[in-house]
């Protein structure tokens, strides 16, 4: 069977002419058979015994028949060589298909566990075994394809002009047509009829150009470029996702502008605040929320508030920047918590956080720190790679995020906190934290280390003799998010007072890069408790792999990464954790189009 020029099916016979003189054929008695073949009949002839094998069976002959005049003893031994032929190919076709249904068998198993919702079109295994050549035209013409783009190149080569155009013409219907198809389902009625135009003009493309160290040359150098173009590829989605994930989009833009000319205009900066002495109450519980984003912090109060058993006790104290102070305390003034006690302030009012007593804002405020941010000769993220890239994270130049360090000058009055970051979802009732004993030590959080993984030396400089001579490289990291300070103990062990140390050993930042982690982990080095990781489960804005009970049974959800859940970035599948705290009735977020 071949095609035609035309692309049609042409069937042609074979004749004994043009078989090769070694072949034997079956039936000796055919026309056609090459001479060959009948000298080889007539020296078989030509042996005494082929008249005087009366032992042999007509099965034998029907078996046999080219060997009409081998001896009993050959014939014999034929049979047996072939007997055990058959019984090995049989025993070895066994095998395959054991080895094969077990290997099916543990691909479905892990398929069943394997999240084909984060995966998308490339989780195709389970597919394809449940239906059978699910996609194997889109398969051959993804193939088509690429064959298409290399022989063009070849033919460009050669000056087959007319070949080239023919190549590359069909090339692009065929990426037209499989579009970002992932199943043979999803092609257009006319994509078999492409393929087949596209094999036609293969096919001919074969017979002028193949030659196979030419196309093994083309396909290395085709698989070199495309290995390229995916690097460049993965350097520019970290840029936009990091972009992405750092831009306020423009909903949440609008509820704090709202908010705060409401506050103005309705005359509620004039409104005086009640319960001022529960803000000192030390047999109360109190939460400590430093953030910018009112939305995020909504979800915080208003997850703890409904799994409180006493909402009554509960005080939450949010500091915020001097931009969004007005909107913050708009908000909650029109949406108060149930029962809770809410006191907004602004983190601009601390009079005594300046860049006298406070390291890290005399670093921020430092030329060499802002040309690191700010100026546009210095070497591009983009260029870096992603790992260099998130550090040019804004929340770096933010106090809101080093105001941790000082909870004592913030709430003197206050024996114990418990801090909250505004991605974060509770779950439960987070009073039992109280109670903990910590053991004299001063921070309570949950361990992230497993293994190998968020161990000091992932965020400290071992190289530098500061660090190697002070900390074990071993030691094991743990979460900002939810932890619960002794203040007290703070106080006692002049926690602050180590962290600025610290951070003016790392002024020219040879110890650890930006962020508040790694000083957090010197700072509190041997005076954390672990506390059990069912408080506190990380990873809901990176990793798409978590297990769905932990999330479930966790008391905190944490979606620390870049996939936040207000953003269109998020993890879907963990996104409604957090949106069922949401007010999308609230008639703020409706004039703002934030919706479910």
């Amino acid at each position: 069977m071949y095609t035609d020029p035309s692309g049609a099916f042409r069937l042609r016979k074979v004749k004994g002419r043009d078989l090769s003189a070694s072949w034997v054929l079956e039936n000796p008695n055919i026309r056609d058979q090459p001479k060959s073949l009948e000298t080889v009949e007539d020296s078989f002839q030509s042996l005494e015994l082929r008249e005087k094998d009366e032992n042999r069976s007509e099965e034998d002959d029907v078996q046999y028949p080219n060997l009409l005049s081998m001896s009993p003893v050959k014939l014999k031994r034929q049979k047996m060589r072939q007997e055990r032929i058959n019984l090995r190919t049989a025993e070895l076709l066994r095998q395959d298909k054991e080895a094969d249904d077990r290997m099916v068998s543990a691909a479905i198993e892990r398929s069943k566990s394997f999240d084909s919702t984060v995966k998308g079109k490339y989780s195709i295994w389970r597919r394809d075994y449940e239906n059978l050549n699910s996609d194997s035209t889109l398969k051959l013409m993804r193939d088509q394809i690429i064959m298409a783009k290399a022989y063009a190149n070849i033919a460009k080569t050669n000056n087959e002009s007319s070949l080239y155009d023919s190549l590359m013409t069909q090339s692009r219907k065929s990426q037209r047509a499989v579009g970002e198809a992932s199943s043979d389902a999803e092609l257009p009625p006319r994509a078999l009829e492409q393929a087949k135009t596209m094999g036609h003009i293969l096919s001919m493309a074969k017979d002028k150009l193949y030659d196979c160290p030419v196309m093994e040359r083309k396909f290395r150098a085709m698989l070199q470029s495309t290995e390229d173009n995916v690097n460049s590829q993965k350097k520019k989605s970290a840029f936009l996702i990091q972009l992405a994930a750092k831009t306020v989009p423009k909903p949440l833009h609008c509820l704090p502008l709202q908010l705060a000319a409401d506050y103005f205009l309705l005359g509620y900066h004039k409104r005086e605040e009640n319960s001022k002495e529960k803000l000192e109450d030390n047999s109360l519980y109190h939460y400590a929320i430093f953030s910018d984003n009112v939305l995020a912090t909504s979800v915080v109060v208003n997850s703890t508030v409904l799994h409180a058993k006493e909402p009554e006790k509960h005080v939450f104290h949010v500091v915020t920047d001097k931009l969004n102070f007005a909107a913050m305390k708009m908000w909650f003034l029109v949406n108060p918590p149930a029962g809770a006690t809410i006191k907004v302030e602004n983190i601009d009012d601390f009079k005594w956080l300046n860049s006298s007593y406070c390291s890290v804002l005399r670093q921020l405020e430092s030329a060499r720190l802002k040309e690191y941010y700010f100026k546009a000769n210095h070497p591009s993220s983009l260029a870096l790679g992603s790992d260099n890239l998130k550090y040019r994270n804004p929340k770096y130049l933010s106090m809101l995020n080093h105001l941790r360090f000082y909870l004592p000058e913030v709430y003197p009055k206050l024996d114990k906190i418990l801090f909250l970051d505004d991605d974060i979802v509770v779950q439960k009732d987070l009073t039992p934290l109280w109670s903990l004993d910590l053991q004299g030590m001063v921070n309570g959080a949950v361990e992230t280390c497993k293994e190998s993984f968020h161990r000091f030396d992932k965020y400290l400089n071992f190289t530098n003799p500061k660090i190697s001579d002070n900390f074990d490289p071993n030691a094991c990291g743990w979460a900002y998010g939810m932890n619960i300070f002794d203040l007290k103990e703070w106080k006692k062990r002049n926690i602050t007072g180590i962290y600025h140390r610290w951070q003016d050993l790392n002024e020219d930042r040879t110890l650890w890069k930006l962020g508040s982690l790694p000083p957090g982990l010197i700072t509190f080095y041997n005076l954390t408790h672990p506390l059990d990781r069912g408080w506190h489960v990380l990873g809901l804005g990176y990793d798409p792999a978590l297990n769905q009970t932990e999330i479930e049974n966790a008391a905190v959800i944490h979606y620390n990464g870049n996939y936040k859940p207000w953003l269109d970035l998020a993890i879907s599948k963990y996104k409604s954790y957090w949106s069922k705290y949401v007010m999308f009735d609230n008639p703020y977020l409706q004039n703002c189009n934030i919706n479910e």
